[in-house]
Formats: structure tokens, C-alpha cells, sequence
């Protein structure tokens, strides 16, 4: 029975995630004196999504991933290169708003290391090449996003901002759950392939894989929750300065439609097979947002729309991850139905 409530919210995901934004953004308006409380609840909901994430992505061979630089050199120059060049023809848009400017600038330049996980598995992507990826993701955006600010705002606009919060940030949102997983999944294989002597000793395992079927079994509830809670604790405060921040919606929408298209056409040109070719869509498009938020928050004294610009991007995001999650599968169907029997050990060509 609850295998088949299971397979019955997979099958319908998609619409259970439209209906989750829906409920989010009814509650958020309805009853905007919850925002703080679910504010908070944000980082441990989204913590659970991601030890759940983790848990089906075989931890051991994270490494074998790591290696594989085709792919790694695609996800770096599309978030390092191919991004910071549409996001500041984009930003010239608001360059004359310097809160709207370094919101937008501190999202969009800002590559996603935690729930991009999240979405690429629901695409079919590669999961464990994409988790692998973000260390190096996350280093890098750490030593670069202050070059791409002086460039972009002036240098004014680095030394407001503190980079201290985004570290935090990945140690409990993406080396903590990790880590849990791999203890988890190391526990759960201990008696695979040996006697289990001890009905005692055989305990452990057996409560590890219990876990394990149960984090997979809450993905697509805690999928739900994550996009609820989150929309649910902004949409009030992003609703409250609507006509400040309209000028950086479109910029946004731009980017959700603009960058995904550029990115299939680089991975494609690559020759990554289609799982790759998706996780590399998933980087290139998908933000930082919930990490860098604290980043924006800490210069809101001086820029008060910053946060809030931040946020509206968050809110233009999950709207576009719902869909991308939706369509990116059936393209690559649809490709692959065109391109009949062209398939080799990298992929068919025509399929995302």
C-alpha cells in the first residue's frame, strides 16, 4: 500500500510540486506574520531533502565522478564564463539601482551547489557527477564572485559584502547531510555478502537500510515541503515592494529561458551523454539563491532591496525548475525518437 502511494506521488510529481508553490503562495499572502517562522525552517527542510538526495547517490563512488573532466570543464566554463557574461548584458538593465544591481549580481553570478541535486535526479541527470561537481562549484564562486563584482558594481560593492556566511552555508547544507549518507550507506552494506552471525550485529544494517528506503520514499514529500516552506516565508515581503523589484522579474525570466537553451548547446557540442547533458543544464541554470541570501541580507543596512532581489529570484526559480523538470525529459524522448538508431557510448546527439 504505501509502495504504491510512493509510485503514485512519482508519477504525479510534477503537478504535486505546481500544487506545493500554489499552497505556498496562498499561505505566505494569507497569513504573512508565519514568514519568520517558516524562514527558519527552511535550512533544516531543505537539510532533509538533502540527506534524502544523498542517500540514493552511491557516496563511495563520488570519486570516479570527480574524474570525469569532460564533463567537470563543461559545468565550469558554462558557470564561470558562458553565466557571468549573460548576467551582466542583463544587470546593464538595472545598473542605475544599486540594490536591485547587486541582488541580481550576487544571485545570478552565484552557481547552485545544493538542491540542483535535487532537481537534476528528477530529471534523469547525473546526480552523482553533479554532487561531485560542487565542491569545486562552490571554491570557485568563492574566489571569483568578488572579481565579477568590482567588475560588474565597483569595488564599493565587495567590501560590503561578507562571504563568510556562504562557507556556513555548505557545511550544513552539503558536507553535513553528505557525510550522513556515506555513514548511513557504509552501516546499510555491512552484512551484504557475510554471514550475519549475531541476530544483534545484524541490527545496525538492517536499521540503516530502513533509512535509506525511507529517505527515498520522502523525496517527493520533502520536495513538496521545501518548495512550500520557502515560497511561503518570501512571497508576502517580495509582494510588499512588487513595483521596486518588477524591474529585475524580467531579467530573471530572461535568464531561466535564455541560459538553459545556451547550456544544452554547449553540453550537446561537448558530445556529454544525455544524463551529463542534463546535470549541465540543472548548473548552469539554477542559483545559489538560499545560500547567498544571507550574503545579501548582510548588506541590506545599506541597500534594503538587495535581500528582496534575491529572493524574487528565488521565487522566478523554482517556477522555472518545476517546468524545466517537466520538459528537459520529454526533449530528450522526443530527440531520441528523431535520431533512431544514432546513439554511441557518448549519447545520441539529438537527445538532452
Amino acid at each position: 500500500m504505501a509502495g504504491g502511494a510512493v509510485h503514485g506521488m512519482e508519477r504525479h510529481q510534477i503537478a504535486l510540486y505546481v500544487g506545493s508553490l500554489a499552497v505556498g503562495a496562498g499561505v505566505g499572502l494569507a497569513v504573512p506574520m508565519w514568514a519568520g517562522a517558516l524562514e527558519v525552517a527552511i535550512t533544516p527542510v531543505l537539510g532533509l531533502l538533502l540527506f534524502a538526495t544523498f542517500a540514493g547517490v552511491p557516496v563511495a563512488r563520488l570519486p570516479a565522478a570527480f574524474r570525469d573532466g569532460r564533463f567537470l570543464g563543461v559545468v565550469l566554463g558554462l558557470n564561470f564564463v558562458v553565466v557571468p557574461a549573460i548576467v551582466f548584458g542583463l544587470t546593464r538593465f538595472v545598473a542605475d539601482d544599486e540594490a536591485l544591481l547587486i541582488g541580481a549580481l550576487l544571485v545570478l553570478l552565484a552557481p547552485c551547489v545544493d538542491y540542483v541535486v535535487v532537481f537534476t535526479g528528477l530529471a534523469g541527470g547525473a546526480r552523482e557527477r553533479m554532487l561531485a561537481a560542487t565542491p569545486v562549484l562552490m571554491v570557485l564562486q568563492l574566489a571569483l564572485l568578488p572579481l565579477f563584482l568590482v567588475l560588474f558594481a565597483g569595488v564599493d560593492a565587495v567590501a560590503a559584502v561578507d562571504p563568510a556566511p556562504l562557507v556556513g552555508s555548505f557545511v550544513v547544507l552539503i558536507v553535513l547531510p553528505l557525510a550522513l549518507a556515506g555513514a548511513v550507506q557504509w552501516l546499510a552494506g555491512r552484512g551484504e555478502g557475510a554471514a550475519e552471525g549475531a541476530r544483534g550485529g545484524a541490527a545496525a544494517p538492517r536499521a540503516a537500510r530502513a533509512v535509506l528506503r525511507t529517505a527515498e520514499a520522502a523525496m517527493v514529500p520533502l520536495m513538496m515541503a521545501t518548495l512550500a516552506v520557502v515560497v511561503a516565508s518570501q512571497v508576502a515581503a517580495v509582494g510588499s515592494e512588487l513595483p521596486a523589484l518588477a524591474r529585475v522579474v524580467p531579467l530573471y525570466v530572461v535568464f531561466a529561458v535564455l541560459v538553459p537553451i545556451l547550456a544544452a548547446v554547449v553540453a550537446r557540442s561537448a558530445r556529454l551523454d544525455v544524463p551529463a547533458r542534463r546535470a549541465a543544464v540543472f548548473s548552469a541554470t539554477t542559483r545559489n539563491s538560499l545560500v547567498v541570501l544571507p550574503l545579501a541580507l548582510s548588506v541590506a543596512g545599506r541597500w534594503p532591496l538587495a535581500p528582496l532581489a534575491v529572493v524574487t529570484q528565488t521565487l522566478v526559480e523554482l517556477v522555472a525548475m518545476v517546468v524545466l523538470v517537466a520538459v528537459l525529459p520529454r526533449l530528450g524522448r522526443r530527440g531520441e525518437a528523431a535520431s533512431g538508431s544514432c546513439q554511441g557510448s557518448q549519447g545520441a546527439p539529438g537527445k538532452l
